[in-house]
């Protein structure tokens, strides 16, 4: 199963997602094909990071948030909510 999770910086936040940034993608690497695509949400500027959007494949909604708990972002204290829902994809080129 698919889940799309949306996750939302906490305000003035950049310095902590440009700190913690290499850990992050070093942990989204180490779970390898559960994650689809992933990447920065962006401000109106479109250069500035406002959060994350990542679509991973998993058994359960617990599974992912787990994994989801365990990112350093998350640990860092970087977003001020994160949501996760399953997801179906309809069009595009197939993430499955």
């Amino acid at each position: 199963m698919l889940f799309i999770a949306t996750c939302v910086d906490k305000p003035q936040s950049v310095e902590t997602r440009l700190a913690n940034r290499p850990a992050h993608l070093d942990h989204l690497k180490s779970l390898g094909s559960k994650v689809k695509i992933g990447g920065a949400m962006l401000a109106d500027d479109l250069q500035t990071p406002v959060g994350s959007m990542l679509i991973f494949e998993g058994e359960s909604l617990k599974e992912i948030e787990s994994i989801l708990a365990q990112d350093p972002y998350t640990l860092a204290g970087l977003f001020e909510s994160v949501t996760v829902k399953p997801y179906r994809q309809a069009v595009g080129q197939a993430l499955t």
